[in-house]
């Protein structure tokens, strides 16, 4: 099989395990009588994402080769969330401790995986001499397609009275609601176990002595002695605050319409997690638009940017609603999603990347990680999960209570991370700095374009 093909079946099916679940876990988490933990669950993605890759990537290092150590850890986070599906069929309302513990050890064991998939694309990559910057973004995007075809799936997949089929009718027993979607997850994550050890093997590279603060990653926290890294680093925490709100409550906001009759029977009330899919679409259109407004602007306003589209994308939820034209809005909030999440992660890596000295290059993108998808989103869910509690409460199979104004709160809170942003961050663009880095995205750009 030609090799491009073998990376990307990787790729989707890295990310489609992912997208079973993320999105519309929250639904099933109220009606299993863990609806007021939802945050917990987003959360703990955030803890063990500040050790886990970094533990498993050491060993991938200089142990176990990193596509084998891709499976393993696949075939960990698989079994334990086919026993969440078990614990799910066994028990409307299962042993909560249990479930989460459980849940821990899957996540803990997948969010490694995201930075094995791509170390171990990289290394077979080279060694069958392809041009990472060119051939590996049309590879990437097929994780993207992955997560959106679990999403879809799940949203249509419904088993009533033993038979199986698909709807985007109301239906109680879509997968979207139910414990199935950790289930097709789990097999998903199976069959990546198996399929990875039929890839090319990844040779173990013998590298230079380093202390444990290095391996650590821990020598990138010295880059806080410059101010215009220390505000970028911050800020960059504050505004991954935002990262994971709507990945925990935007299905059971769409989801608690049903409720009502004026829109019990709409499309965004029945299909709440392939509308919210129109965000992962939004987000592999937009990174195409990354290399021009970074050439043009600089990293300030492309930062800008993102934050002001946070605005909008809580906003638009506190507006709309499932009916025409108030659909239109969470359908522009889906859209805007793209802009806030590219213009910040792609954007925010390449100025970390261009501002660094060589030696602590990877360092300092772990710590753009640990600061972002680590401390920022961790801290994030938490305090909306807090404030959505606060307004709503679950009533039956729905999430209901005063949901604007929540929306309003994280809508505020991105309008002042921005405004700050603004003012505190000192940047001056310097177009030939960033050159090579754009050029370098266009090529991208490029390729996918071609492909």
């Amino acid at each position: 099989m030609n090799l491009k093909i073998r990376l990307i079946i990787m790729n989707f099916l890295e990310f489609a395990v992912w997208g079973a679940y993320l999105t519309c876990m929250g639904n099933y988490l109220g009606k299993a009588g863990m609806g007021g933990e939802i945050a917990w669950f987003y959360a703990i993605q955030g803890i063990v994402s500040i050790f886990m890759p970094t533990l498993m990537g050491i060993i991938a290092d200089k142990f176990i080769q990193p596509q084998k150590m891709l499976g393993i850890c696949h075939l960990l986070a698989g079994v334990a969330m086919i026993a969440l599906f078990s614990m799910g069929a066994s028990a409307a309302e299962p042993n909560k401790a249990m479930f989460i513990t459980i849940y821990t050890l899957s996540v803990a064991f997948y969010m490694p995986t995201l930075a094995l998939s791509n170390t171990t694309a990289f290394t077979i990559m080279k060694d069958n001499g392809m041009d990472t910057v060119k051939d590996f973004p049309p590879i990437r995007v097929f994780g993207t397609i992955g997560f959106i075809a679990t999403m879809w799936f799940v949203n249509c997949a419904t088993l009533d009275n033993g038979s199986f089929f698909f709807t985007l009718a109301e239906n109680a027993n879509k997968f979207q609601y139910t414990h199935y979607q950790f289930l097709v997850s789990g097999i998903l994550s199976v069959v990546l176990f198996a399929y990875c050890f039929t890839l090319p093997q990844c040779k173990l590279v013998k590298k230079e002595s380093q202390s444990l603060a290095e391996t650590m990653g821990l020598s990138a926290f010295k880059l806080f002695k410059s101010k215009k890294m220390a505000m970028f680093f911050i800020f960059s925490m504050m505004l991954g605050m935002s990262l994971q709100v709507t990945n925990g409550y935007a299905t059971p906001f769409l989801t608690h319409f049903k409720g009502m009759a004026e829109y019990a029977n709409t499309f965004a009330a029945n299909n709440a997690t392939m509308l919210v899919s129109l965000s992962q679409i939004s987000e592999a259109l937009c990174i195409l638009l990354i290399p021009f407004f970074l050439k043009r602007y600089g990293i300030k306003v492309v930062m800008l940017i993102a934050m002001f589209a946070w605005v909008f994308r809580f906003g638009f939820f506190g507006l709309g609603n499932p009916a025409m034209p108030g659909v239109i809005l969470f359908v522009l909030s889906c859209v805007v999603y793209g802009v806030a999440f590219d213009f910040f992660n792609v954007s925010g890596a390449m100025f970390v990347d261009n501002e660094c000295d060589p030696n602590v290059k990877a360092s300092a993108q772990g710590l753009f990680m640990l600061m972002t998808n680590g401390l920022g989103a961790t801290i994030g869910t938490l305090a909306a999960g807090a404030v959505i509690n606060n307004f709503c409460q679950w009533e039956g199979d729905y999430l209901v209570g005063d949901w604007q104004t929540p929306w309003f709160i994280f809508a505020g809170f991105a309008l002042a991370v921005a405004v700050s942003f603004w003012v505190l961050f000192k940047y001056k663009h310097n177009p030939d700095a960033m050159q090579k880095k754009v050029d370098e995205q266009q090529e991208k750009v490029e390729k996918i374009l071609e492909d």
